[in-house]
């Protein structure tokens, strides 16, 4: 006698969402950056052991090369990405490379497998020109010091991290192009030397930082099933943000001839909680980012321009840091809480529960619009299947610019302090320099006033606004004379 045993769809998929994470639980090839701005964490001893022990992941990353940090995972099968500090690229290109890999690179490696070195963390979002200016230079003079400390330390690779503030507005993947005041005079030489150096461009794609650009559809930034967006130029469909930012960068990269040169993830993820207002720090959207963007790294799908590419990629972060600057947000990137406590299931604990992924597939397959020319050059929503999967609703979107501004009677000294928050985390403060539109008057309010708001932009959450309790969001556009408001 022959026994049928019809499986329930959703019992299948969970089955195979267990069997997925158990199979890549020791083999993910997915990192984690290890941020210390908090005053309660563990000894990096301790963190290299939980790492090792109860986590999927195979490298970390730091922004610095803390020796301490390094000693911890010498001699453990993780290889590690340190930082060279952005305040340090003129000494690299002036003559001081060797000095530094003498002291932080020779006491370390090969003990501890140091596999990238990042020259500096996004510096065109910090729009500083010495360092944009001066960074390849250090990259190629670091490179050359490498090779003259020996033939161990060979293996090494000499890249940058990039926020994605480096294209031109338009949003379609496949149209996407560097920006063009940096193509010619900055990537394309950046892109050069990775590839004679056979080095990888490393990016920071955060879809909950474009969310801006995206009409808000946090389902579609945390791959929750949507109706998905078309691309008229490829016609190719997209399930999710990550994608659409991964094939921006290989266009851009293919437009200036560099298709070639590997891309790798130097930061992703997705907060835990944010500031009153913030409805897209939560728990339910960071727990489906993360456990989605996990099992699409380890499986090695690739991207819709790049099918089957498989990226060596970091979450950001290990853990929640309580010490860091700005926005609630800010402190709870973390996957887990300094006690190795889960903030919640992600799928990066070997041995502990799946994610609950209700996009499993990554896969949108609804009906292709046909026609030419009309909206061609724009990311269309496309029409769903019939029985589409039911889509959660995304935030109400609104085409009222806003504007982020101090509230009434802020004190000059902590609107100092606010000016300097948002002039040190990618502010684009160039136009409040002196001589610059913005410059006049030359008031900490009126500066203030500005480095807030280009804060508020880049970071594209209403929670970036709240400068502990001090700035407030209008509709009312500040601008004045030639000084115009981003």
């Amino acid at each position: 006698m022959t026994t049928t045993i019809v499986l329930n769809p959703q019992l299948l998929s969970l089955l195979l969402t267990i069997t997925f994470f158990h199979l890549f639980s020791s083999t993910a090839a997915i990192g984690i950056n290890y941020g210390m701005v908090a005053d309660n964490l563990r000894s990096p001893a301790d963190v290299a052991n939980f790492i090792i022990t109860k986590t999927i992941f195979d490298s970390v990353k730091i922004f610095d090369t803390n020796p301490t940090v390094l000693q911890a995972f010498a001699n453990t099968n993780i290889t590690m990405t340190v930082t060279v500090p952005n305040g340090e690229i003129p000494n690299l290109s002036n003559g001081g490379a060797a000095a530094w890999v003498n002291t932080n690179i020779r006491p370390f490696h090969p003990q501890t497998k140091i596999k990238y070195i990042s020259v500096g963390n996004e510096v065109l979002l910090l729009n500083d020109p010495t360092h944009i200016s001066g960074l390849v230079p250090a990259m190629r003079a670091l490179t050359d010091a490498l090779r003259q400390a020996g033939p161990q330390f060979q293996d090494i690779k000499v890249t940058t991290a990039h926020a994605l503030n480096m294209f031109e507005g338009v949003t379609v993947p496949s149209l996407a192009r560097f920006r063009v005041d940096h193509a010619k005079t900055f990537f394309e030489p950046l892109l050069l030397y990775l590839r004679e150096t056979k080095s990888p461009f490393m990016i920071n794609p955060y879809p909950y930082f474009e969310l801006n650009v995206m009409q808000n559809n946090v389902d579609f930034a945390v791959f929750r099933k949507t109706r998905g967006v078309f691309d008229r130029n490829t016609r190719k469909m997209y399930s999710n943000a990550f994608d659409v930012l991964l094939d921006k960068t290989y266009s851009a990269m293919l437009a200036v001839g560099f298709g070639d040169v590997d891309i790798v993830i130097g930061e992703t993820g997705w907060p835990s909680l944010g500031d009153p207002g913030n409805v897209a720090a939560t728990i339910d959207n960071a727990a489906s980012f993360n456990g989605h963007l996990i099992r699409k790294i380890v499986s090695g799908i690739g991207t819709r321009l790049m099918p089957n590419r498989k990226f060596d990629a970091s979450i950001f972060a290990l853990f929640n840091e309580n010490q860091k600057p700005g926005p609630l947000a800010e402190k709870n990137w973390g996957l887990f809480q300094p006690d190795f406590t889960p903030v919640y299931v992600s799928g990066a604990l070997r041995d502990g529960p799946p994610p609950n992924l209700s996009n499993p597939d990554f896969t949108v397959v609804p009906r292709v619009p046909r026609g030419r020319g009309k909206g061609r050059g724009r990311i269309q929503p496309v029409q769903p299947q019939p029985n589409p999967v039911p889509i959660q609703t995304a935030p109400a979107v609104t085409n009222v610019k806003k504007f982020c501004v101090p509230k009434p009677g802020v004190p000059d000294d902590q609107l100092q302090r606010n000016l300097d928050l948002a002039c040190s985390q990618g502010a684009d403060c160039g136009p409040i320099q002196p001589g610059a539109a913005c410059a006049d008057p030359a008031t900490v309010t009126s500066r203030a006033k500005y480095a807030m708001n280009s804060f508020f932009r880049i970071k594209g959450v209403d929670g970036a606004c709240d400068f502990t309790g001090t700035g407030q969001i209008t509709t009312v556009d500040p601008s004045y004379g030639n000084c115009r408001y981003p």
